[in-house]
């Protein structure tokens, strides 16, 4: 059974679609959930599971510490599922092609530093977007810049709110991320 190791700095509904739909599954597990935030939903979230979390500080990121607290679950991939900070280059390092992450636009639009969430949604909607949708990339030493593994777009008319494409994006999110993380869980034949 292969681990998973996912990092969310918000609610957490993809870190628990994440959960619920490896709990199915003989491929893979999440075997700890890391936190920037001590309010974060996603400690709630995770502990309906009984997946461990792990709470840690900025510096702590930077620091090395969690690089040797990753190492103690030994996972097979690392999932950023809202994950806002910068991953560090250590860690990056250490578990090369094995970090993930989730992005709310087609990159390479939308990316790098403060573009996530509404800020990109709305950004969407000034700049009169005809189509966005989600990027699943490997991360890198930038924002946004990983190779992309995966894609998906909607079609927008013009007239959505950035509160409906955030939606929408939520909606692509939850039907792709799992499928796109067993894929890459799969051996290949």
């Amino acid at each position: 059974m292969k681990k998973i190791v996912v990092f969310a700095s918000g609610s957490g509904t993809n870190a628990e679609n994440i959960i619920k739909y490896f709990a199915e599954t003989k491929i893979g597990t999440v075997v700890a959930v890391f936190t920037n935030r001590s309010d974060a939903k996603v400690i709630e979230r995770a502990k309906n599971y009984q997946v461990p979390v792990v709470v840690f500080s900025k510096d702590d990121l930077i620091e090395s510490k969690i690089l040797q607290k990753i190492n103690t679950f030994r996972p097979d991939l690392i999932v950023l599922a809202g994950f806002l900070l910068k991953f560090p280059h250590n860690i990056i390092e250490a578990y090369p092609d094995k970090i993930i992450n989730i992005h709310p636009a087609l990159l390479p639009k939308y990316g790098g530093k403060g573009m996530y969430g509404m800020n990109i949604h709305r950004t969407i909607v000034e700049n009169k977007e005809k189509e966005t949708g989600i990027t699943i990339h490997f991360v890198n030493e930038n924002y946004d810049e990983g190779n992309i593994i995966f894609q998906n777009k909607i079609v927008l008319n013009g007239d959505e709110t950035p509160e409906q494409i955030a939606e929408k994006i939520h909606e692509l999110e939850q039907e792709h991320f799992p499928q796109i993380i067993e894929k890459l869980l799969t051996p290949k034949p």
